[in-house]
């Protein structure tokens, strides 16, 4: 299978990269690190690929898709991972460039690649895409409002998308769960540390990933949950 996945240069995304590569299938990726995508570029050749692409600039993730597309055809999974933490603070505290920022990473940056992948997903007919939400696009907590607005958007548009697409495919909003990264050690420092490393987390979370299809569409999942 060929699948594509964002912020793939570290954390969560470089890790189920590694994984689904492991397991025999063909990754596509894309991040904001240029020396995150080197390093990536030397650990695996082609047919593997990775860019640098910031997915809030519509016109460079249509570029990127475009090549991707023309390359290596419309992906069988797309993964929709890059995103960003807030500083924690409450809301009125966290500063306006701060927030915008945040929300066109992980809402609107979203959407872009979207709108770049699943049209010739649609073509074929096949293709589950996958948006990473988080326990906090489910409930709250205090000084993350930002974070968990957007991943309450993530929710919500996934489940409008998987209402939208036709027979044949799949969109699903995926909890990956609680994770020591640097965006979780970013809210509780130390802490996170009592929690799966991403790379245990990417031996169970890849086959997850790799094994929904259509009749998961529209269903709210979490790594090693129900499948359905």
């Amino acid at each position: 299978m060929v699948i594509v996945i964002t912020g793939v240069t570290r954390g969560l995304g470089r890790a189920l990269a590694e994984e689904c590569i492991a397991a025999g299938h063909t990754v596509v990726g894309c991040g904001r690190s240029g020396e995150g995508v080197i390093d990536l570029r030397f650990a695996h050749a082609a047919p593997h690929d990775f860019s640098v692409v910031d997915v809030t600039q519509m016109t460079k993730v249509e570029l990127w898709a475009d090549r991707v597309i023309g390359m290596r055809g419309a992906p069988d999974i797309l993964v929709n991972n890059a995103a960003l933490m807030n500083t924690p603070a409450p809301l009125w505290q966290v500063p306006q460039g701060e927030f915008d920022k945040l929300m066109a990473v992980n809402v609107g940056g979203v959407a872009n690649v979207i709108r770049a992948f699943v049209p010739a997903m649609i073509t074929r007919g096949t293709g589950v895409i996958v948006n990473l939400s988080s326990g906090w696009g489910r409930s709250v907590s205090p000084e993350v409002a930002p974070y968990c607005a957007s991943k309450w958007a993530i929710e919500g548009l996934t489940q409008a998308l998987a209402a939208e697409l036709p027979a044949g495919m799949a969109a699903v909003p995926l909890n990956p769960g609680v994770i020591d990264t640097e965006m979780l050690r970013q809210c509780w420092s130390d802490e996170a540390s009592a929690y799966p490393k991403a790379d245990a987390w990417a031996k169970v979370a890849a086959p997850f990933i790799l094994g929904l299809n259509a009749k998961h569409n529209g269903q709210s999942l979490s790594v090693g949950g129900d499948e359905g």
